[in-house]
Formats: C-alpha cells, sequence, structure tokens
C-alpha cells in the first residue's frame, strides 16, 4: 500500500490527526478528540463504547462497509451494552468482530482512530459545539483536497491530449495510405481510438455515450485519475507498437497486458482495503 497522508485538524485550541491515503476514507485521531473532555482520553473512549446505542451504531456501520465483521460477536457485545459491568475498548472491538472502522495503535506516539463518520459521531457525543468545529476545519480540508485532485485531473487530461497527438501521427505515418478518402481517414482514427477505449474502459465512445445521454462531454473527461494516466501511456504505447509494424489484433493485446499491469499498481496504491490502515499507521 501506498504512503498514508497525514494533516491536522485544528478545532477550537485542539489539534486532531488525520490520516488518508484516497482522500475518500480519512480516520480521524479520537484520542485527540476525546482531549477536548478530559486528560485521560482513553478512558473517555472506553466510556463512549459502554453505551448500548453507540455499539449498534458502530455495528451498523461494519455490516455496511465490512464484509468480514463478525455479527455474532457484536450481537454478544450489544446485549451487554449498557450494563454496569460492561466494559469495552477499541482493541477488545476491533479483536473479537474484526472491525474496519477503528484502528489501535500501541505505544507512547499511538491512540485510537475511527473512519470519519464514526469520529464524528464521536466528536457529538463529546461536545455538539466541538463537532462544529471539527466540522468547520474538516470542511476546510476537503476543499483544499478536492483543489489538488482537480489540478491533477487537469494535468493527466492535458497529458492525455499531448500523447493523443503522438498516437495520431503513427496512426498518419503508418496506417494511412495515399488513397483513402477521407472518410477512410477519419475512420482509421476513429477505430484506432476507440481500439484504446475498449482496451481501457471495456467499451466503444458510442457505447458510453448511449449509456449516459445526459452525461456531458465524453468517457474520457469522466475517466478517473488513474484511468486518465495510464491512457496518456497506451497512447504513447500504441505509437510505438505502430510504428513497429504491428497488426491490431498483436496491439490489443499487448496493450490490454499493459492496461491491467498499471492499473493494478495505480490501485495499490489507494486506500481501498480499510483493514490494512492499522499496520500502515504502525510502521
Amino acid at each position: 500500500m501506498g504512503k498514508i497522508i497525514k494533516d491536522t485538524i485544528h478545532a477550537n485550541g485542539i489539534d486532531i490527526g488525520i490520516y488518508t491515503q484516497d482522500f475518500e476514507n480519512e480516520f480521524i485521531s479520537l484520542t485527540d478528540i476525546a482531549r477536548y473532555k478530559s486528560d485521560d482520553p482513553t478512558a473517555v473512549v472506553q466510556n463512549w463504547m459502554r453505551n448500548r446505542d453507540v455499539i449498534e451504531f458502530l455495528g451498523l456501520w461494519e455490516r455496511l462497509h465490512n464484509p468480514n465483521f463478525n455479527p455474532l460477536e457484536f450481537e454478544g457485545f450489544r446485549k451487554q451494552a449498557g450494563a454496569n459491568a460492561f466494559t469495552m475498548s477499541p482493541r477488545k472491538w476491533i479483536e473479537a468482530t474484526g472491525a474496519i472502522g477503528i484502528v489501535s495503535k500501541a505505544g507512547r506516539y499511538g491512540g485510537t482512530y475511527a473512519h470519519s463518520d464514526i469520529a464524528m459521531s464521536f466528536a457529538t457525543w463529546i461536545s455538539p459545539e466541538f463537532q462544529l468545529y471539527i466540522m468547520k476545519d474538516y470542511r476546510r480540508l476537503k476543499t483544499d483536497e478536492n483543489s489538488r485532485l482537480s489540478l491533477n485531473w487537469n494535468l493527466n487530461r492535458e497529458i492525455s491530449k499531448l500523447n493523443y497527438r503522438i498516437h495520431t501521427d503513427a496512426i498518419k505515418g503508418n496506417l494511412i495510405p495515399p488513397e483513402l478518402t477521407p472518410s477512410q481517414v477519419a475512420y482509421t482514427y476513429a477505430n484506432e481510438s476507440d481500439m484504446l477505449n475498449v482496451v481501457l474502459f471495456g467499451k466503444t465512445a458510442k457505447q458510453w455515450k448511449d449509456e449516459n445521454p445526459a452525461v456531458k462531454g465524453n468517457m474520457r473527461d469522466a475517466a478517473t485519475l488513474n484511468q486518465l494516466l495510464v491512457l496518456a501511456n497506451l497512447e504513447s504505447y500504441n505509437a510505438v507498437l505502430i510504428n513497429q509494424g504491428k497488426d491490431q489484433k498483436e496491439r490489443m493485446e499487448l496493450l490490454r497486458q499493459l492496461t491491467v499491469q498499471q492499473l493494478q499498481t495505480l490501485e495499490s496504491v489507494s486506500l481501498n482495503n480499510l483493514s490494512g490502515l492499522e499496520s500502515e499507521i504502525n510502521n
């Protein structure tokens, strides 16, 4: 997995750590939030987790996001929650149920972190007013991240357009004989472009448009950052293969291999598996 991005939320004089890897799944420090209420944040988090409604909320979140969640252990906790003798800690919850919404890190610089959905619920329990301060700076953080993502998307889109020129020059120099009519020339360009669409997106431009009639632009305008980056590489690689004289069938096979390899590599550095977060934070 890729490097975790660390940042800080500043809420009413309290610094709250936040970790993310894909700008979609943020894990916020419950330990830092709890310091707003007490100098013993561990006890605050454990007291919060003793409540029946909290256990039910955590269980529902896991059911929605975690296919490996242990419902039998959860039911046992749910029945006991709220009783005077009931105790709960983040580590006990994680180890018994296989939970991924909360991660617990031991050591001097450790603490408890939770997915933003859960962290905001905890902050509301601590203080509705404090939760508003957290949300205010959290929105500021998300706005900044979205701006960076937008810049990255636009950059990759421009790179893709530049590589498209390399691609079309290779087509013009190798696949378009002088005797072709203008319509045949246009078809050749479109055919090569759609070959890349099929390799990367699994469908032609027309098929995508038929499926998305209300969406402005084309399928490449709706592509993800990873797809745009791979598309730029495909255009360059296809130009090389065309110059080498390889036919379209062979080129499609080679391009598909490159697509699978590069998408897997790019996806491996994204935080799509929440359960891997704990080991990354501990490193």
